[in-house]
C-alpha cells in the first residue's frame, strides 16, 4: 500500500511538472515572435523610413512602472496635440476593467462598444471608435469596464492595431502601470515608448524596470537585427523646480542619469490638471498661456522632430515686494 501511494505521489508530481512545462511553453509562444512570424501588423522596419510613405501609422505606447504618475493625463493631451497638428490619431485605453481615458476626453457617456467587444467580434472597430467632437481627426477606443484583462490575446490585439494603424497616422496606447497583461500587450507592438515618471526615486526605479522590459520583450526586440529598437523617451510629470533646487525631489539631470533616456518633455506641477480631469478636457486644451498645456505642446512638437528648449524647469524669480511681504 505504501509503495502504491508513493507511486501515485510520483505520478502526480510528474503530471504537475509536465503541466507547468506546458503552461510555460504556451506563455512563451503567446509572446514569442521570430523573423519568420507571419505578420498581420506590418514589419516594424516599414515605418522607420521618414522619406518614404509608410504603409501604416506609428504605434506609441505611453507607459510607466508606477501607477498615478499621469499616464492617462499625458496620453489624452499627447493624442490631442497630434490631432491638432493635422495628424489623424486614435488613442486606445489598454487598462481593461479600470478605464479612465474616456473621462479625460469627456466622452464617458458616449461609450457603447469597447476594445473587448471588438476583440470578441461583437461589433466592428468602426462601431467602437468614438470621434472627438472638439478636435478633428481624433478618435478614442475605450477599454472594457467590466471584463477581465485575460480577454486580451496577442492575435486579437495585433489584428485591431493593424486595422487602426491603417486608418490613422498615429495610434497612441494608454498602458496600465507595471507589467501585467494590459501593459505587456500595449508595449509589445509599439514603435515608440514614452516612459512617464515623477521626480521621486521609487517612480524612477519602477520606470527603469519598464525600460528594460520594453528593450527586451517588445516585438522589435524579438525580431532583432531586421529593425531598429523601440525608440524610448522620458516624460517627467509633476515637476517642481523650487523643490528640485532645494533637493526635496530629484532634478532632471538626476533622472536622466538614472534612466539613460532623452527627455521628451517636463510637465510642471499644476492645479489645473485635476480641474481638467473633472471637466473632461485634456490639459493641452488650456492653451499656450497655461504652463502645463504649453509643456504638453512642446512635448508633441519634440516628438514630431522640432528642437525646443525645455521650459518651466527653473524657479521663477521672486519679486522684491514678494520677498518682503510674502
Amino acid at each position: 500500500t505504501v509503495a502504491k501511494s508513493n507511486n501515485n505521489v510520483t505520478t502526480m508530481q510528474q503530471n504537475h511538472r509536465s503541466s507547468l512545462h506546458h503552461q510555460q511553453q504556451q506563455h512563451q509562444r503567446h509572446f514569442a515572435s521570430t523573423p519568420t512570424h507571419p505578420f498581420v501588423l506590418s514589419h516594424p522596419s516599414e515605418v522607420d523610413h521618414p522619406n518614404e510613405n509608410p504603409p501604416r501609422g506609428r504605434i506609441i505606447c505611453i507607459t510607466s512602472g508606477k501607477g498615478g504618475v499621469g499616464k492617462t493625463t499625458s496620453a489624452a493631451s499627447f493624442a490631442t496635440g497630434l490631432a491638432q497638428r493635422g495628424h489623424t490619431t486614435c488613442v486606445v485605453d489598454f487598462d481593461i476593467g479600470l478605464r479612465n481615458l474616456d473621462i479625460h476626453l469627456g466622452v464617458e457617456r458616449r461609450v457603447v462598444f469597447d476594445f473587448v467587444h471588438v476583440l470578441a467580434e461583437e461589433c466592428t472597430l468602426s462601431q467602437a471608435l468614438i470621434k472627438d467632437k472638439k478636435v478633428e481627426g481624433l478618435c478614442m477606443l475605450a477599454a472594457s469596464q467590466t471584463r477581465d484583462k485575460d480577454a486580451l490575446t496577442m492575435e486579437g490585439v495585433e489584428k485591431v492595431l493593424n486595422e487602426l494603424s491603417e486608418k490613422f497616422d498615429y495610434v497612441v496606447l494608454d498602458s496600465p502601470a507595471g507589467i501585467e497583461s494590459g501593459a505587456r500587450h500595449a508595449m509589445y507592438f509599439c514603435d515608440d515608448a514614452i516612459v512617464v515618471t515623477n521626480p521621486e526615486l521609487s517612480s524612477c526605479r519602477d520606470a527603469d524596470k519598464m525600460i528594460g522590459f520594453v528593450s527586451s520583450r517588445s516585438r522589435r526586440a524579438e525580431i532583432g537585427d531586421d529593425c531598429v529598437a523601440v525608440s524610448q523617451t522620458l516624460l517627467i510629470t509633476r515637476y517642481d523646480p523650487v523643490r528640485a533646487e532645494a533637493e526635496e525631489s530629484l532634478a532632471i539631470s538626476d533622472m536622466k542619469d538614472l534612466l539613460g533616456l532623452p527627455v521628451i518633455g517636463v510637465i510642471p506641477e499644476s492645479k489645473e490638471v485635476l480641474t481638467c480631469t473633472n471637466l473632461g478636457k485634456p490639459v493641452i486644451s488650456l492653451g499656450e498661456d497655461n504652463a502645463a498645456a504649453g509643456a504638453y505642446m512642446d512635448m508633441v512638437d519634440r516628438y514630431l522632430g522640432e528642437e525646443k528648449e525645455l521650459r518651466f524647469v527653473t524657479p521663477e524669480p521672486v519679486s522684491f515686494f514678494k520677498r518682503i511681504f510674502g
